[in-house]
């Protein structure tokens, strides 16, 4: 379908799941994670409020810049590298079709 990019998520446990996402349902990383049944809180619903959809970027993916408040949540959470992602703020777009994003730890 035209509509639809891979997306890879690595589990915490190394796993790599490659998932197939719409691109017409205005959803982002972390709706994909949880539609999937992959073990992402989205505690805040997408808000950029707490961290809990953190994953680390593994591919050359370019992506839009951080927003304030996706910079502001990761200047607070655990286990962030430069790399760090929140995946609420990571929509899916064509633009990212064949994106790979570990999970960060808990």
């Amino acid at each position: 379908m035209d509509n639809m990019i891979q997306v890879t998520i690595i589990d915490r446990e190394g796993v790599p799941h490659p998932l197939d996402a719409p691109t017409d349902m205005n959803m982002n990383i972390m709706e994909i994670c949880k539609s999937y049944e992959l073990p992402v809180e989205g505690t805040c619903g997408g808000m950029a409020l707490c961290a809990s959809c953190q994953c680390y970027l593994e591919s050359d993916t370019p992506l839009p810049e951080q927003s304030d408040a996706e910079l502001a949540m990761l200047d607070q959470a655990f286990h962030v590298k430069d790399n760090s992602r929140l995946g609420c703020q990571i929509r899916i777009t064509p633009e990212i079709d064949g994106i790979v994003l570990r999970l960060a730890p808990q």
